[in-house]
């Protein structure tokens, strides 16, 4: 390949990348071009459910991130029936 060829894993300049989820929730059309641009076969009748699913996780995710962690030891610390 030489350098003038892009990537294969380079997407096309004929599909606009999509912009990064943001805090706002993810809508079904805009799960089933992310699923796509993973290469993911989203059928059209599970888009909600996945926009549901991820707007879930995030939710989650921004719950954890505002949790202080400060004096816990990593997990690796940890000796099961050890206390």
């Amino acid at each position: 390949m030489s350098s003038a060829e892009p990537s294969p894993a380079a997407p096309s300049s004929a599909e606009p990348s999509p912009a990064a989820p943001s805090s706002a929730e993810l809508t079904p059309p805009e799960a089933a071009r992310w699923a796509a641009r993973a290469g993911l076969p989203l059928p059209d009748d599970r888009h909600a459910a996945v926009a549901a699913t991820a707007d879930h996780i995030h939710a989650v995710v921004a719950v954890l991130r505002e949790l202080d962690f400060g004096d816990t030891p990593p997990a690796a610390a940890y000796r099961a029936g050890k206390e």
